[in-house]
């Protein structure tokens, strides 16, 4: 098989671009060397990121202690909390609170009306929940009643106490003292926005 003569030109001229290319294709200066030479850099940076990587694991031994003792802390801190399944619910328990805690005194002292108070946010995490109580007591009674009410595991607060005139004959004050708990924020409702 001969080949034409417009053949034999075609690939004579074939094999030189081919040389070429191969030239300029592995030439120092050429695609190789800068690919290589971005690989080198590409290296550089990965070893820096590497050690900063490395830096950061180094210290989460260090965060994850600190994670656990705050955990820890809130955990001892929130066994203070009223732990109910609505704000209502909260509220029963706090009147149940301050009726244990008057009937403990001697003589005990008779929670005679309550009032409800509203549940509102207190803080980001938590909510409050209030209770209004009124009673008769020596102010020796009231004093010790406050003393208790402070010694409770519950975290409450008195937010409020008026205390009337004495009777005279009988030595008793009127009392309306209104003590506050800390409860979880998933039970306070969320008030909704008024529209116009």
């Amino acid at each position: 098989m001969s080949l034409s003569e417009r053949d034999q030109r075609a690939l004579k001229l074939l094999g030189g671009a081919l040389a070429l290319a191969a030239v300029l294709y592995f030439w120092p200066g050429g695609e190789v060397s800068t690919a290589t030479a971005v690989q080198a850099g590409s290296a550089d940076a990965l070893e820096k990121r590497l050690k900063k990587s490395r830096d950061l694991m180094m210290t989460v031994p260090d965060k994850q202690a600190f994670l656990k003792q705050a955990q820890a802390d809130l955990a001892v801190r929130e066994k203070g909390l009223i732990i109910a399944d609505t704000a209502a619910q909260a509220q029963a328990q706090l009147f149940q609170i301050l009726r244990r805690i008057g009937r403990s005194q001697s003589p005990p002292v008779e929670i005679r009306a309550n009032e409800i108070g509203n549940a509102k946010p207190y803080g980001d995490a938590y909510g409050e929940v209030s209770v209004t109580v009124s009673f008769e007591c020596a102010i020796e009674q009231l004093v010790n009643l406050l003393a208790d009410l402070g010694a409770q595991p519950e975290a409450l607060a008195t937010n409020e106490v008026h205390i009337g005139e004495a009777n005279q004959q009988q030595k008793l004050i009127p009392v309306r003292l209104t003590v506050a708990g800390v409860v979880p924020r998933k039970i306070i409702p969320e008030k909704k926005a008024v529209t116009f």
